[in-house]
């Protein structure tokens, strides 16, 4: 499954299933009261390997937003007219829309944890060794959550990465 916590609360998640198309469609009514989407992918597992697709497009999304918050307010840029002009362009994602002010005003209190994230792109770049797959950035994010989480920010939501950039920059000065 996909989505915040309050998607969750809201009942639009994104369900990734795998498994057999009869036992798919039984589930169907059951899935459809806390989704708005469901998928089936294919064999038992193929589900898990979608979940593992989604965290690994989230971290590099964020990864991007948190870089490009921290690039404007260096460059001196009103973060919020710069987010409001470039999400209705090819930027724009789920993430910005949902996440830039928090993240803009430092709070990261909220949200999926840093320490669900690491293990999530875990399995993921475990996965990737698996499958032969090449994964440079996310290897990379995740290293920078491990950063967050000798910060302090291992239940952080997501998007303190901008924190890592902050504190970098902070101890440059």
């Amino acid at each position: 499954m996909s989505h915040s916590t309050k998607g969750a609360e809201n009942g639009v998640l994104t369900v990734m299933a795998g498994g057999e198309q009869t036992c798919f469609d039984k589930a169907q009514p059951i899935m459809a009261a806390f989704s708005r989407f469901s998928q089936l992918l294919g064999e038992v597992g193929s589900g898990q390997t979608c979940k593992m697709v989604n965290q690994i497009c989230i971290a590099g999304v964020v990864q991007g937003l948190a870089e490009g918050l921290h690039f404007a307010k260096q460059a001196g840029l009103d973060a919020e007219k710069v987010v409001e002009t470039i999400s209705k362009g090819a930027a724009g994602s789920w993430q910005m829309e949902n996440r830039y002010k928090t993240m803009n005003a430092g709070e990261y209190e909220f949200g999926f944890a840093v320490d669900w994230m690491r293990k999530d792109l875990g399995i993921a770049l475990d996965e990737a060794r698996s499958n032969g797959a090449t994964l440079p950035v996310t290897a990379m994010v995740d290293q920078y959550y491990a950063d967050v989480q000798a910060l302090g920010g291992g239940r952080f939501d997501t998007s303190s990465l901008l924190a890592r950039l902050d504190a970098i920059h902070n101890k440059a000065k």
